[in-house]
């Protein structure tokens, strides 16, 4: 692992969108950047630099009637309002007090901005997704982490982000009945999908919408388990293609991301011919060009039911010989 940089706190405050989209470079190259915080206490925690847009100092934060106690109050940030969420309680710890005197990391998942208190920034390090580990079987079922690495002897522990907003803002949408049409229906679970995502709560969200269509499913954690699962097929002698109708991938995985995912996937004639949908919190610009990049066949940003529903129904349609 290489730390890029060691900084103050003023000096990555002041690191716009703009600045840490400068290095992009490092993606699909199965690397990551993280920024490292702390909450109440001396662990450190991390999440992904690209779904960073800015810190700031705490703003005056307005409460809210009827939010959740982890919510604790939204701020004028820029040109719009947005939630301000104690992190530290997102996580069943105490409430960080005086939030005035601590800092704001804006992000933006799932189409959505939002803010994470937080006591204190570190720094950014960038690291290898290989030394990226899903967390310890023993975090349970309750556990907001998503994944561990470690740095100069310390455990580093990756927030899964995603689940903290469902609990505090929990998201439900279905499948129009506009998308999932009859004939639809009444072929779906003739096709199977290989689904990949780390994050348990964005992976069961689209295992509930891949039910609504009819298809079937299997789920893995990673992408290098997905690639192990796939070339054990092809050396059975297994057309994958005929096999899965698609695969659904998550970009950001412990182990194997994504993009190199995909890339093995393309450069492998045994795979090749296998649809992959890239399917992120990641959005932007950017990870459009790195979908081209590694060769994915499709891109969406999450979390829309309906777009990902037409992109498994015109599959459908096309593995079926049907009007698309």
């Amino acid at each position: 692992m290489q730390t890029i940089r060691s900084t103050s706190e003023e000096r990555i405050m002041t690191n716009s969108a703009g600045k840490l989209a400068a290095r992009n470079k490092i993606a699909g190259g199965n690397r990551m950047e993280l920024l490292l915080f702390r909450l109440n206490g001396r662990q450190l925690y991390g999440i992904n630099v690209f779904k960073v847009k800015e810190i700031i100092p705490c703003p005056r934060l307005t409460n809210l009637p009827h939010h959740t106690p982890e919510v604790r109050g939204v701020a004028h940030v820029r040109d719009g309002t947005i939630s301000i969420v104690d992190l530290g309680m997102a996580i069943r710890q105490p409430a960080m007090e005086k939030p005035e005197t601590h800092f704001v990391i804006v992000t933006e998942y799932n189409r959505r901005t939002q803010g994470f208190l937080v006591r204190e920034v570190d720094r950014i390090v960038n690291i290898d997704w290989e030394e990226v580990h899903p967390p310890p079987k023993g975090s349970g079922r309750e556990s907001f982490l998503t994944a561990v690495t470690q740095m100069d002897n310390q455990l580093i522990e990756i927030i899964d982000v995603e689940k903290i907003i469902a609990s505090v803002d929990p998201f439900a949408q279905g499948v129009s009945s506009e998308v999932l049409t009859e004939d639809i229906k009444a072929i779906a679970n003739e096709f199977h999908i290989l689904l990949v995502d780390d994050s348990s709560v964005a992976r069961h969200q689209v295992e509930r919408n891949l039910s609504e269509t009819g298809v079937r499913f299997t789920s893995l954690t990673n992408g290098r388990e997905a690639l192990e699962y796939l070339n054990n097929l092809a050396d059975d002698g297994k057309d994958v293609a005929d096999e899965f109708l698609m695969i659904i991938s998550d970009i950001e995985m412990p182990e194997m991301d994504g993009y190199t995912l995909t890339n093995k996937i393309k450069q492998d004639p045994r795979l090749a011919q296998l649809p992959v949908l890239l399917h992120s919190s990641l959005s932007g610009i950017f990870n459009e060009a790195m979908v081209k990049k590694v060769g994915a066949n499709f891109f969406l940003a999450k979390y829309d039911a309906d777009e990902l529903a037409r992109v498994v129904v015109g599959q459908i349609r096309k593995a079926a010989g049907m009007k698309v």
